[in-house]
């Protein structure tokens, strides 16, 4: 063990309900590093104050979430990636210089590489659902990986509008009642929205009009076997869940705080469920 602690925190409002200390710490462990991760449930209005004593607080960096992943962005020297998706979720201290990025995309994209090898060979246009932050990070990783055509779905089009402008003409907007008619031609469909999550209405759709083939991925992990992912592996396709896309964006982030780059193991991922069930 060393003998210099090293920490890092989430901080969200709220924040009680993350997992993201169940997984760092089980790094801590399994590296023998002495060193914490914490909650802090910071009000949107003390944030910058918050940040701008991370170190004082004993603190090499931070998670991000909900609501403060654009004031992370815009406090901080952030990278192109947190640039282009519009947030930031990862802050880390170099020096005495804030920086930041989003690891939101390569949890997304390494969790569908590890779920269902080659998927993007086989995947000329993708389906996504929803507009909002979580979709910026899909379409960034989609676009990275070289997805010629992106239809971009969300109940208010002028959203789906803007994405399309931002990040270009492989974005194809429409409105949720084109859902139907896209899904036979979508070799990937991914759900960024809320739909199917603990407490909010369910994801309706009909996974049987998917081609053959198809991969589903879905961001929700609360519950982690989403209604989607159930009736989607019934049907046989390769599913991606939002459990995954957890424990993989948490990856970048220990790596930048403590050293050392952990693994997403079969051990990691089965302690979390077991506390999602409890």
């Amino acid at each position: 063990m060393t003998t210099h602690l090293r920490a890092a925190c989430l901080i969200g409002w709220p924040a009680a309900h993350s997992r993201s200390p169940i997984i760092h710490k089980y790094w801590l462990k399994s590296f023998g590093i002495d060193g914490d991760y914490r909650i802090e449930a910071v009000q949107p209005e003390d944030f910058a104050t918050f940040i701008a004593s991370l170190a004082a607080r004993g603190y090499t960096g931070a998670n991000v979430t909900i609501p403060h992943k654009e004031q992370a962005l815009a406090l901080s020297d952030a990278d192109a990636r947190a640039r282009a998706v519009g947030a930031a979720n990862t802050l880390w201290l170099d020096g005495g210089t804030l920086r930041a990025t989003n690891t939101d995309v390569e949890g997304f994209i390494n969790n569908l590489d590890a779920a269902a090898p080659g998927w993007d060979a086989r995947t000329n246009e993708a389906l996504v659902l929803g507009a909002g932050g979580s979709a910026r990070a899909v379409l960034f990783g989609l676009i990275e990986r070289g997805v010629k055509t992106i239809h971009l779905v969300n109940r208010t089009l002028p959203r789906a509008q803007d994405l399309a402008q931002q990040f270009g003409a492989c974005i194809k907007p429409a409105t949720w009642d084109a859902v139907a008619g896209l899904l036979p031609r979508a070799k990937l469909l991914v759900n960024t929205t809320s739909l199917g999550m603990k407490g909010q209405p369910p994801l309706t759709l009909d996974v049987g009009r998917l081609p053959a083939g198809a991969v589903v991925a879905d961001n929700v992990y609360v519950p982690f076997d989403t209604d989607l992912l159930n009736a989607a592996r019934q049907r046989g396709l390769v599913t991606a869940d939002g459990l995954g896309m957890l424990l993989h964006q948490a990856v970048r982030g220990f790596a930048l705080w403590f050293g050392r780059t952990p693994q997403v193991t079969d051990e990691l991922r089965a302690l979390v469920v077991a506390d999602l069930t409890a």
